[in-house]
């Protein structure tokens, strides 16, 4: 299946492929666009939009796209939901709401600056995410609140 979003990816931007394709699709193909242009090319593409005004997969109040997929595909990991808090804080700009949002915020920037396009972007950043998953699978399995 195709998904698109907004181009120059961020935190959620990398986060939602990730998951995505980890899963919810593990054949999905990633399209990035213009944020004027992505509802458009959605239609056109017949692609899923997520973290853009209009698409059904987008922030929901103070919670964002990552939250929705999870949500929305009935995710029920307790990894991925701790997961979602580093997420969520990383990408909201509330760093202080977990302990590893700063260096979140702080990696997307970097990889960014080295990779700002998309598709590599995300292809370099994916192990990034599998390695905190591996932590938040630790660290639920520990009973950290």
């Amino acid at each position: 299946m195709k998904w698109i979003t907004r181009s120059h990816v961020h935190v959620d931007r990398v986060a939602c492929p990730w998951l995505i394709t980890r899963f919810v699709d593990s054949d999905a193909q990633f399209i990035f666009a213009p944020k004027s242009q992505v509802m458009e090319l959605a239609d056109k593409t017949c692609a899923i939009p997520f973290d853009t005004d209009g698409a059904t997969l987008h922030h929901r109040g103070d919670r964002c796209t990552f939250d929705a997929i999870i949500e929305d595909y009935q995710l029920t990991d307790a990894a991925l939901l701790r997961m979602a808090k580093v997420i969520n804080a990383a990408d909201s700009n509330r760093l202080d709401a977990d302990p590893l949002a700063a260096g979140f915020e702080a990696i997307a920037v970097g990889y960014s600056l080295r990779f700002p396009d998309d598709l590599e972007n995300i292809r370099h950043q994916f192990a990034v995410y599998d390695a905190l998953y591996a932590w938040c699978r630790l660290d639920v399995a520990k009973g950290t609140p």
